[in-house]
């Protein structure tokens, strides 16, 4: 899987922070795949709340998740075959999907920088510019295919996370980003890892896995995207009945997600 910060996916009240419920509730519409509701919702919270960083960096992950939804590339085929993530035959991304996808993440970093300019501590800003380096990152490495293209917003998403847990080691949903990023590190070549550096990260998957677990025990809005990754990594680690019991807890959690569904017919027959 590419350095997802994926990904994704916050808190707080007024107008410089994020209104908690209106966002769990767009983001639960997202994770059932409901994506026409969770765009309506993200759009709704954007303008209500114009100087919201967070706002904006949520709605480019609702888009992204439509995308890797329609291009197939969410499915477990796609992530647990290394041959399938290196193919480098093109897909047909949907430009226009693709255009409001960017617009929202400059209109998220432009306020997040004037955030820090302010206060270079700002937890929910260095969040913002974390989850966006981290959702293009996706979007160069799964969907055009640039993977080395995509590395250096792979390291800029881990160094916001480091800077943000530096802060605020409670900050847990920054924890997913670290956490994929030692087990990205962990999967390649000793050699490969040799000209690829990340900041605090040495490729320990054991504490990839604790990482992301401590995400969905405890994160506030990247939990249930912290178990489809782990649901993934288990899958690759061939631990089939591990997966079989998080896509199991997906699908009760998110029962419109056909999706999930979907994977666990697929494995069921595979662990009998």
């Amino acid at each position: 899987m590419n350095a997802f910060s994926a990904s994704t996916i916050i808190l707080f009240l007024a107008v410089a922070t994020v209104d908690a419920a209106t966002i769990e509730h767009a983001l639960n519409r997202m994770y059932n795949f409901d994506f026409n509701n969770a765009d309506r919702e993200m759009d709704t919270y954007v303008n209500e709340r114009p100087n919201d960083a967070l706002g904006f960096s949520f709605r480019a992950a609702s888009l992204l998740f439509r995308e890797l939804d329609r291009l197939s590339i969410l499915e477990s085929d796609f992530f647990s075959s290394n041959k399938r993530l290196t193919d480098k035959k093109l897909l047909k991304p949907d430009e226009i999907l693709k255009q409001r996808f960017l617009a929202a993440i400059e209109s998220s970093k432009a306020l997040a920088r004037t955030r820090l300019a302010a206060d270079a501590n700002d937890k929910l800003a260095l969040f913002a510019l974390c989850l966006n380096a981290g959702l293009i990152t996706d979007y160069m490495g799964l969907i055009e295919k640039r993977q080395l293209g995509s590395l250096s917003y792979a390291k800029e998403s881990h160094s916001f996370a480091i800077k943000l847990l530096k802060v605020d080691p409670n900050f847990v949903d920054a924890y997913l980003t670290t956490g994929l990023t030692e087990y990205l590190l962990g999967s390649v070549p000793f050699f490969v890892k040799w000209f690829v550096r990340f900041e605090e990260a040495e490729g320990n998957k054991a504490l990839a896995t604790e990482r992301l677990k401590i995400v969905v025990a405890r994160g506030k809005y990247l939990g249930p995207f912290a178990k489809i990754l782990l649901a993934t990594i288990d899958l690759r680690e061939k631990r089939p009945l591990q997966a079989e019991m998080r896509l199991a807890e997906l699908s009760r959690e998110f029962p419109e997600n056909t999706l999930f569904k979907k994977e666990l017919e697929k494995l069921r027959p595979k662990i009998k």
